[in-house]
């Protein structure tokens, strides 16, 4: 894609691996990557983390994860200082766990066990496009 949504970073420069991903989810089929013997990641990966085989294959994300952690972000870099302060936090999508930055929720009621799914989101500045969590 060509189109200056599809870009990380504002900068006008794609990011394959982790662009397709974002592109994915945008498009409701989300994936992460799994090789033969059950390790997930997500992309972009030549190889599996765990176990080093090559052999990965695009596996669908489940529709619901679970926040497993989190920090709430006061002080920020200046992409992001905008938004401040937000959650980021990691969620457990059965075999892989996914960071991003939860919206729509005040930090306050943010809590391990909490249900989201996953979307995209773009920093308040404009200038960041990323992996987000809604919660359910």
């Amino acid at each position: 894609m060509s189109d200056e949504s599809s870009h990380s970073a504002g900068t006008g420069v794609r990011d394959d691996g982790y662009d397709d991903l974002l592109d994915a989810v945008e498009n409701g089929s989300g994936y992460y990557l799994e090789c033969a013997n059950g390790h997930g990641s997500v992309p972009p990966r030549r190889v599996c983390p765990d176990c080093g085989t090559d052999d990965l294959t695009e596996t669908p994300l489940p529709e619901s994860g679970e926040i497993e952690t989190y920090t709430v972000t006061h002080v920020a870099t200046p992409s992001f200082s905008e938004d401040t302060p937000y959650v980021t936090a990691i969620a457990r999508f059965g075999a892989v766990r996914v960071t991003g930055q939860i919206r729509n929720i005040d930090p306050d009621n943010v809590e391990e066990g909490l249900p989201v799914e996953l979307t995209t989101a773009r920093s308040e500045a404009g200038t960041e496009r990323f992996l987000g969590f809604r919660p359910r």
